[in-house]
């Protein structure tokens, strides 16, 4: 039961403005690969290309699944979920005035995850205990590490192999990022799932990713086949580590 994704030569943006340029990355069955870069980056852009979300104008997207081969570029947004790929978005994008619950609910979707719908929900509810003793609250008046976490569940819950979780750190005091972060890593080797994590934390990034990338304009500058290779790069030095 192998994945893999490969993304060629991605050209994509908003109207007149582009937003990718030439983008190349692959990612293998199981590997937690990080994709590194500020604000403004394409990030997040590259997330919303794989999800079906904005439609590239060149390249292709492949999902490798079990022997088959499916282009991203050529399905919708629930022919993707279905497959098996969900995002933990940018923000979090919960539906405030839902319950706990009834957005953990919403992520179950996808018809191959609807009959497993209470194992996963307590999959969940083991995995983060505080959105079952919150369960019946309201997600908009949850603190911003609840709501990310029950972001992160409401992915699990379509029974996911591929996760792209888009900036995790946005909004949390820096020890919930850190346990945010360790929470992803732990799902990750507990599921069985390949991660494709968008993050500007250096720091937190390597803690979990086995490699990763730079972006920079919505170029790929750097493709660090380790940690360590990231590390020792120099714009790593420069923009992350202050050397």
């Amino acid at each position: 039961m192998a994945l893999s994704l490969e993304i060629r030569g991605v050209e994509a943006g908003y109207g007149a403005v582009r937003a990718l340029h030439g983008v190349s990355l692959d990612i293998r069955d199981t590997e937690t690969v990080a994709l590194l870069g500020t604000n403004g980056n394409g990030k997040s852009t590259l997330m919303k290309c794989v999800m079906g979300m904005v439609r590239p104008t060149q390249g292709s997207i492949v999902l490798g699944l079990d022997g088959a081969q499916h282009d991203l570029t050529r399905l919708s947004t629930e022919q993707i979920v279905n497959l098996g790929v969900a995002l933990v978005p940018e923000g979090r994008r919960l539906f405030p005035k839902l319950t706990v619950q009834e957005n953990l609910l919403l992520g179950a979707f996808r018809p191959l995850a609807r009959g497993a719908i209470a194992k996963n929900l307590a999959f969940c509810y083991e995995a983060f205990p505080v959105l079952q003793e919150r369960r019946r609250q309201l997600a908009g008046s949850m603190s911003g590490g609840q709501q990310q976490m029950l972001a992160i569940a409401r992915a699990l819950m379509s029974a996911p192999r591929l996760l792209l979780v888009d900036e995790p750190s946005v909004g949390l005091a820096p020890i919930l990022v850190s346990s945010t972060v360790s929470k992803i890593k732990e799902l990750k080797e507990r599921y069985g799932l390949t991660v494709l994590m968008a993050e500007q934390n250096f720091h937190q990034a390597i803690r979990i990713a086995d490699r990763g990338y730079i972006i920079v304009h919505g170029e790929i500058v750097f493709d660090g086949r380790s940690v360590a290779e990231l590390e020792q790069n120099d714009l790593v030095k420069r923009y992350y580590l202050g050397t």
